[in-house]
């Protein structure tokens, strides 16, 4: 019998995918851009984390949560932004922020972060993060030094709600500390 996890992964983030467009529809993308970087700063400082620390991000596309704001608040206190370049085979390289050649580091560069802020369609209570589907996290993530906290960058409502179904977990898929929204942090390491 063949197996089916693909086909019902495929389809939960074809449903993600369309929650998202409903939700972030909805709204203000402005108040929630400022707001988002608001919370990312605080969560940093929560963390002890300023000038000279590196933090990966990314730079969002329509849809995603905004982080435009958010990056140039990190680069503004001295943080030195790493972003992801999506290879050929979906393998992330990643270049600084602040370099306008946009000089590539190298796959491993990941390795240089204190705090990885990562994209995703959504994330359930147990840390299991579902992306986009091109596994170019799954490939990254394991380079990162160990212990660096992994957050997830989502619209408030994209945290999956205690009750709802958990997201399947294959072996590769390496799970997440936290979620970031515009409304807040919530931590979901165990213990």
């Amino acid at each position: 019998m063949p197996d089916m996890a693909p086909t019902a992964k495929t389809e939960r983030r074809r449903a993600l995918r369309a929650r998202r467009r409903e939700l972030a529809a909805a709204r203000d993308t402005a108040a929630d851009e400022t707001a988002l970087a608001t919370v990312v700063t605080a969560h940093l400082e929560a963390l002890g984390l300023g000038a000279g620390a590196v933090v990966t991000s990314y730079e969002s596309v329509a849809g995603e949560p905004p982080t435009a704001t958010l990056n140039a608040a990190l680069l503004a206190r001295g943080v030195r932004v790493l972003v992801p370049d999506t290879l050929a085979d979906l393998d992330l390289d990643w270049h600084d922020l602040a370099d306008p050649g946009r000089e590539p580091l190298g796959l491993d560069a990941v390795a240089l972060a204190d705090l990885v802020l990562a994209p995703g369609l959504t994330v359930d209570r147990s840390g299991t993060r579902m992306g986009q589907g091109g596994g170019c996290y799954d490939k990254a993530l394991p380079r990162r030094r160990a212990g660096v906290p992994v957050v997830v960058l989502l619209h408030p409502g994209e945290l999956l709600a205690a009750d709802e179904e958990p997201l399947p977990r294959e072996d590769h898929d390496v799970p997440v500390d936290g979620v970031l929204t515009a409304e807040g942090h919530t931590d979901l390491r165990p213990g």
